[in-house]
């Protein structure tokens, strides 16, 4: 397994509720600060090819910072839209949990514990 990587921004609660899990599980991760350490195009790119729903799945079209945008994602490229979060990740969903090859996107206990299941077993198969 690749090293599990948490984007997150400390005063989010889903943030802060998926920390908790976490080292309440004993797992290891590295976290990164979403607006601090933004992911860049390649690891965008990434994080866009493990969701089911596209970009519906990390955009958070609910923020404010959404709303102001006044623009329909559908009329832009996969690029624009990757360089446009980079520009403004208070755009992306939080927090963000990628392991190289399974997303969980906001706290979800249910999907993190399938992402530890799944680890575990590449483990004991290596």
């Amino acid at each position: 397994m690749e090293e599990l990587i948490f984007y997150s921004y400390p005063s989010c609660t889903s943030c802060r509720k998926t920390k908790h899990w976490l080292k309440a599980n004993q797992i290891d991760f590295k976290e990164r600060h979403l607006f601090r350490e933004t992911p860049n195009q390649e690891e965008l790119k990434h994080i866009l090819s493990l969701t089911t729903e596209g970009f519906d799945e990390i955009l958070a079209t609910r923020s404010q910072a959404f709303k102001e945008l006044n623009l329909n994602i559908e009329e832009l490229t996969v690029s624009e839209v990757v360089d446009l979060l980079i520009e403004k990740p208070k755009l992306l969903r939080r927090p963000i949990i990628v392991n190289g090859e399974k997303l969980v996107v906001g706290y979800n206990p249910g999907e993190l514990l399938k992402l530890l299941k799944r680890s575990a077993l590449q483990r004991s198969v290596s």
